[in-house]
């Protein structure tokens, strides 16, 4: 046990040490570069310079909601991969990244973020992932009993459904409104809105905490639910919790910042590698390791083909794709040659 304890404590402190690096990266990096020793002096002399602005303005508000979304993505794919069994489900599988971009893109067609302010963007988003969740949890109870494999399947239909009414509101859409649309869900952290931006910290780390009163309970629910029952864990009661938990990290995410993709499954996928199976040790490992890996997609999105930015969604999709095929290829071949 003594063992396991000092190895967990090893890679925390590399995950956390990866994700100051990453930080300090994303601080340094842009289209105006800047030594750590300047980004101090840049500190102790206060406001009034562009350094001071684009530090505190723009680069900042950004490294904050990657820590918290790309935390919050991969706690929330740790959750459901748990729960189903199934290292392929992530946080977008049960529909719900397609309900807060259907209300979204109704908020756009409608015009209401003109006349509502910006805030009605992630408010909109929000409410189309809450509906999703409750048809998704009312279709799939039945008799006080939370069916997950009927979970997964409806959410899988309503996700296509969503993508669907989507398409069609695209294709009646305006051109300026279609393009607004389409950088949306396509994912972006450009939030300036401070108070959203804390918002979404506080539940992101609350939820983090939660999380860990339950697990013990996933590392049963990975042996059946069955055994789970004998081990004495309420199953119905664990599974409907853990449901919501899942449902508002990911609601959280897609609404402040459009649908980021692959952060979700891959982080979990790679920290599940390299720190073993428990719970205990994989809740935090991929919540850091998962805002490390969105914070320096970000700062590529933002300055790979500066001044243009590219929506981070793209970067994570390319790049986690690729890496997750890489891991899985090498996985293959070691596993083959024993």
């Amino acid at each position: 046990m003594r063992k396991k304890t000092i190895r967990w404590a090893f890679w925390i402190l590399g995950l956390c040490s990866l994700l100051l690096v990453t930080t300090l990266f994303a601080l340094c990096t842009g289209s105006v570069g800047m030594s750590l020793k300047k980004i101090l002096r840049v500190i102790f002399e206060g406001k009034g310079s562009i350094e001071y602005s684009i530090l505190f303005d723009i680069r900042l508000p950004r490294i904050v909601l990657g820590f918290t979304i790309g935390g919050a993505l991969s706690l929330a794919g740790v959750i459901l991969q748990g729960m189903f069994r199934n290292p392929l489900v992530e946080p977008y599988t049960l529909g719900i990244s397609g309900g807060a971009a259907l209300g979204v893109s109704l908020n756009i067609v409608l015009g209401l973020n003109s006349t509502l302010g910006i805030l009605s963007l992630p408010i909109s988003g929000f409410l189309g992932a809450v509906l999703v969740i409750l048809l998704v949890y009312s279709l799939s109870l039945r008799k006080g009993i939370l069916k997950i494999q009927g979970l997964l399947l409806t959410g899988v239909m309503i996700s296509f459904i969503s993508s669907s009414l989507i398409m069609l509101i695209m294709a009646i859409s305006r051109t300026e409104d279609l393009h607004g649309i389409v950088f949306w869900i396509m994912g972006s952290l450009e939030e300036p809105n401070w108070l959203l931006i804390k918002v979404a910290v506080l539940v992101s780390i609350s939820i983090l905490i939660i999380s860990y009163l339950f697990s013990l309970d996933l590392n049963a629910l990975s042996l059946g639910e069955e055994e789970a029952q004998h081990l004495g864990i309420n199953i119905e009661k664990t599974k409907r919790l853990l449901f919501v938990l899942a449902s508002a990290l990911t609601g959280l995410s897609v609404s402040v910042c459009g649908i980021i993709g692959f952060v979700g499954l891959v982080v979990p996928h790679f920290v599940r590698m390299f720190v073993g199976t428990d719970h205990r040790i994989l809740l935090i490992g991929s919540y850091l390791l998962g805002a490390a890996f969105l914070i320096f997609c970000d700062t590529l999105a933002r300055t790979i083909i500066s001044p243009l930015e590219l929506p981070v969604g793209v970067i994570t999709g390319i790049l986690g794709g690729s890496l997750f095929v890489y891991a899985m290829t090498k996985r293959q071949v070691l596993l083959g040659g024993r």
